[in-house]
């Protein structure tokens, strides 16, 4: 089955949380300080792997969770880093936020990788912060919180050349005739239901990968017929082949049928009818062809080149796989993601990020603290001991934050609300 988007949940693993441990051993005095720290929490990451050609693994596997970091352990050992978990997708899979489409990562090459969700990094035991002035700290960080993320997983074929055109027009016989793809043929429309891959091997000419787009009909960039589907398949071509049928059986007006298709592509984003073209007027073998040709040319106003061909008798056909080639070699590439094209040269000027903080008056004597860099420090600290809780204060001020609060108004037995919990504001 042929699967070429899917949704799913990552979670990435949380860090292993670092423990308060003292040496209690025989014959050892003031042994101190021994506990380890937090492990690493698994990272996901997708990974090409140019054997699949489907996302139908996938379909099925709504949430994918890396496992969390072991927890430190005494006699100052590490806890074990957790596995990465590693995802496979095709060659020309695109990952998506899904909240904000944003692209997240464009798998192009074999193996390539790319880390989606991070694993938490893991909390620093007691043994890590003894000083000489504070030889036994009762003092431990959490391991970082996992990362989950809500993703849509969309394939787009990697290839050069894209076969287009009315169903029924002899697409699939055109690549099974100048590649080494078999696909279903049948003279009914919507025979192809997916998009066929293949490689021309025509010698000298070198190979190249061509794809036979099925489903576009007209309103097909709105999502009539199978259309909406498919033509997605042909963002990634630098060459398109147009595919129109010559016959006096079709009953079709071949002159229309171009203009149709060439509204669809302008109607769909990404540029798709400002691709090099290459008219394909298929069955010259047939009665009427020539005729229907020149009536086609002399209403053509674009400068497009047209070549006749018999995809089934295979006439003709190492000639538009040459000038295919040729076309394909000036092709320029075109940008999946509508981003602005990068200068040769970009200045870059370091400027001093603040740290995020929000402190906001929620009612009279009592304000909320926020933010990532507040929401770090209070999901690594261990609430566990007096001096835990100081180091927490002793941060949050190096930050600003009571800095922030006096600028609000905030008095000494103010409540202050941080995340999950609430604290006094102490200003004597």
């Amino acid at each position: 089955m042929f699967i070429d988007e899917v949704t799913l949940q990552v979670q990435s693993g949380k860090g292993g949380d670092g423990i308060i441990a003292f040496r209690r051993e025989k014959h050892v005095p003031l042994g101190g300080p021994s506990g380890g720290d937090g492990g690493k929490g698994g990272s996901v990451l997708f990974e090409a792997d140019e054997g699949l050609s489907t996302l139908f693994d996938l379909r099925y596997q709504k949430f994918i969770r890396a496992q969390a970091g072991e927890n430190g352990k005494n006699k100052n050992m590490r806890g074990k880093d957790a596995e990465d978990v590693i995802i496979k997708v095709p060659v020309g899979t695109l990952i998506y936020l899904e909240e904000t489409n944003q692209v997240l990562a464009d798998l192009t090459s074999h193996r390539q990788q790319a880390l989606i969700a991070k694993g938490g990094r893991g909390g620093r035991g007691n043994a890590s912060f003894a000083t000489s002035r504070n030889k036994a700290p009762r003092i431990q960080e959490n391991g970082d919180p996992s990362e989950t993320l809500s993703l849509r997983i969309e394939l787009k074929l990697l290839a050069d050349v894209g076969i287009i055109g009315f169903p029924s027009v002899g697409k699939s016989t055109l690549i099974s005739a100048i590649s080494g793809s078999k696909p279903k043929i049948a003279d009914y429309p919507f025979t192809t239901l997916i998009p066929n891959l293949g490689v021309v091997e025509m010698p000298p000419i070198p190979p190249f990968v061509v794809a036979d787009m099925p489903g576009i009909i007209e309103g097909a960039a709105k999502g009539s017929g199978l259309g909406i589907q498919f033509l997605k398949h042909i963002e990634r071509t630098r060459v398109l082949l147009h595919m129109i049928d010559f016959s006096d059986t079709s009953g079709r007006d071949p002159y229309k049928d171009y203009l149709i298709i060439q509204n669809e592509l302008a109607s769909y984003h990404f540029n798709l009818s400002q691709r090099p073209q290459i008219i394909v007027a298929n069955k010259m073998d047939l009665p009427g062809f020539s005729s229907r040709l020149d009536a086609f040319k002399h209403s053509l106003k674009d400068a497009i080149p047209v070549v006749a061909i018999s995809a089934q008798e295979r006439l003709h056909l190492k000639e538009l796989v040459a000038l295919t080639y040729q076309t394909l070699q000036n092709a320029p590439y075109f940008s999946l993601t509508e981003e602005p094209v990068i200068q040769d040269s970009v200045l870059y000027k370091y400027e001093k990020k603040e740290p995020e903080i929000r402190v906001e008056i929620i009612s009279d004597h009592l304000f909320e603290v926020s933010g990532k860099e507040v929401e770090r420090l209070y999901y690594r600290t261990g609430f566990q001991s007096e001096e835990a809780l100081q180091r927490f204060f002793r941060q949050l001020r190096l930050l600003g934050v009571d800095d922030k609060l006096r600028s609000l108004g905030a008095k000494h037995g103010d409540t202050i609300h941080i995340f999950d919990s609430e604290f006094e504001f102490f200003d004597k």
